[in-house]
């Protein structure tokens, strides 16, 4: 399909810098195809779903994965950005360098000197392999658990650059950008549409009867690069990797067996239930890469209703949520979110989708 068909007018100042404070009381805009869309808050979720419904959330945790470096060559230096988004092994993750062009395969990335937090010259990295898009493969000198606590102690929260771009990091985006259910460490960028639940939120979704189920999905910042190509079939997905536990794929097939529906909180956990399921739609346990990209005319298999942020323009997670509830029910409703002052992205309201049938 034309990448285009999937622009559209978005002005800058719905772009939200900020969540919603307490977070379940941002807005919620319910899209049902064929129906007006409706005017609701997060909060209201028990009253939207029906019991014996479950929501399946993704139980990744956000690591500060940007890190500030610098390579020399003799006398001279060129700072580096790298944002790590998948890790290949104990003491190696997959990168993106900004500007790649000054880094050469073999050459050395210190990285955190001067970090009060960091000891000096311990988080240094070579670079082993370069890739198309400015993405290089980092061979650390820490390796496992070490690793880990010099990146966490050298790097910065990974905001999405739409929100870098307008304001730095603070203190406060190490709590915000990161879930209250949040468990397994490895995602560079939130699943963005948990951000939205409190503990009070959750609460009320045990007691209306709605069953809570954890994935795990480490979001890479793949999620955040642009699609080039014209068209769909050009463009390539940034892989990810993500788990479904033998006891979550059981329970909820029995939730559909049962009349219930699969609510995924976040696109993550939706394409990593598609990912699982066969083509009846039964889910089995799995694990592994993902890079599964969804858009009009895929059938979906394991997933009734999608809970989601609102996404960027020409983007692949725009290019889902048309593809779950259809092309032109979505423009309807990103009009009525930008015409109604919703606010959009990583920090912004979300939307409740259902799925559009055939």
């Amino acid at each position: 399909m034309r990448v285009d068909l999937f622009d559209f007018d978005l002005p800058e100042d719905r772009i939200a810098l900020r969540p919603a404070s307490p977070r379940d009381a941002a807005r919620l805009l319910v899209v049902r195809p064929g129906d007006a869309p409706k005017d609701r808050i997060v909060r209201d979720l028990p009253q939207l779903l029906r019991p014996g419904d479950a929501l399946v959330f993704n139980d990744t945790k956000v690591i500060p994965a940007r890190l500030s470096g610098v390579r020399r060559r003799g006398e001279a230096t060129a700072h580096i950005e790298a944002t790590l988004h998948m890790r290949a092994g104990p003491d190696r993750w997959k990168a993106f360098l900004k500007p790649a062009k000054r880094v050469a395969v073999g050459e050395r990335i210190q990285f955190g000197h001067g970090e009060t937090s960091c000891l000096l010259g311990t988080l240094d990295a070579t670079v082993a392999e370069k890739g198309d898009g400015g993405e290089a493969l980092l061979v650390f000198d820490l390796s496992g658990p070490a690793l880990d606590e010099a990146i966490a102690a050298a790097g910065h929260v990974p905001l999405p650059p739409y929100i870098a771009s307008k304001r730095t990091e603070d203190e406060r985006d190490r709590t915000d950008y990161q879930t209250v259910y949040a468990r397994k460490e490895g995602a560079v960028a939130a699943p963005t549409a948990g951000l939205h639940f409190t503990p009070e939120l959750l609460a009320a979704l045990d007691e209306a009867g709605i069953e809570r189920h954890f994935v795990t999905l480490h979001v890479g910042a793949g999620t955040f690069l642009p699609v080039k190509a014209e068209d769909t079939e050009a463009h390539r997905m940034h892989a990810e990797w993500g788990t479904v536990d033998a006891q979550t794929a059981d329970a909820l097939n029995a939730v559909r067996r049962r009349g219930g529906r699969i609510v995924c909180v976040g696109t993550t956990s939706l394409r990593l239930l598609e990912s699982a399921a066969d083509e009846a739609g039964v889910l089995s346990a799995w694990s592994g890469e993902t890079d599964i990209f969804i858009t009009p005319g895929y059938r979906f298999r394991a997933v009734d209703v999608l809970m989601t942020n609102f996404h960027l323009p020409r983007s692949t997670l725009f290019m889902l949520v048309s593809a779950f509830s259809g092309l032109e029910t979505m423009k309807r409703a990103y009009r009525h979110a930008i015409d109604g002052g919703y606010r959009f992205y990583s920090y912004g309201d979300a939307s409740l989708l259902f799925r559009e049938e055939g």
